[in-house]
């Protein structure tokens, strides 16, 4: 690649990065969909996507937990069997057709939803899934994570809110713990294709630790509640889209 898509490529990161790291995301919906406009060839996207998941989930795994915004006992339920079932999903090489439109209209729905009177929604009373739930909830997750070559927050955070199953500030700490061990399993399941990872990495993973220090930021400190969830909702429409149109 010339330095002109270089610098474009890297600045559009930075920008999802920021509004991903913003809800506790790593972005890897986003960074898929950009290195497809760009033309980047299909065996690199994905351990691309995972590698930048890795640097943006990390940085929001620390900073929501030095806050105190992580609920550790929660995240574990949920990655005791998720990051397992990442590391079978990367894998696997599934046909997206199979998929890809059913979890994308999914987002859409989960998005819509907390468009909806997201101030009530925000402010409800919050209580604690069994183990009976997350545990079957945390596999099927983690398999659709490594499926996809994300890190899985996107199909977790809606779950987690719509269910009152944590405050909208504490999920995006939930979820950046999530998607970090994922990541981290989805790549370890596709390894052999770590060698396809572009020599202008150094140059993205600045970019998208800019981005994701500025959305952490605001994730942390900064949205109120509500404006949080506007935000997942944004977030949620631009991963369905790309599951559906990629």
């Amino acid at each position: 690649m010339d330095w002109t898509t270089i610098a474009w490529i890297a600045a559009l990161m930075a920008i999802a990065a920021a509004l991903y790291s913003s809800v506790g995301h790593g972005g890897a919906s986003a960074y898929l969909a950009i290195m497809a406009l760009a033309g980047v060839a299909p065996e690199t996207m994905r351990p691309t996507a995972l590698a930048l998941n890795l640097v943006v989930a990390g940085l929001g795994a620390f900073r929501y937990w030095y806050r105190g915004q992580t609920n550790l006992k929660l995240l574990l339920a949920f990655a005791a069997t998720a990051t397992p079932a990442a590391f079978i999903g990367g894998w696997v090489h599934l046909p997206p057709d199979y998929y890809r439109f059913l979890v994308g209209a999914l987002l859409w729905a989960s998005a819509l939803r907390l468009f909806w009177q997201p101030k009530q929604l925000a402010y409800r009373k919050v209580h604690t899934p069994s183990f009976a739930i997350t545990l079957p909830a945390g596999a099927a997750l983690g398999l659709l994570a490594g499926l996809t070559g994300t890190g899985g927050g996107i199909f977790l955070s809606p779950l987690i809110i719509l269910f009152a199953w944590e405050t909208p500030r504490h999920t995006s700490g939930v979820a950046a713990g999530f998607i970090l061990l994922n990541s981290i399993a989805g790549l370890a399941g596709n390894f052999a294709a770590v060698r396809a990872l572009p020599a202008e990495m150094p140059f993205l993973i600045a970019a998208v630790a800019a981005g994701a220090l500025l959305g952490t930021w605001l994730g942390v400190e900064r949205l109120p509640r509500e404006r949080l969830l506007q935000a997942l909702g944004l977030v949620l429409i631009v991963a369905g889209y790309k599951l559906i149109f990629a």
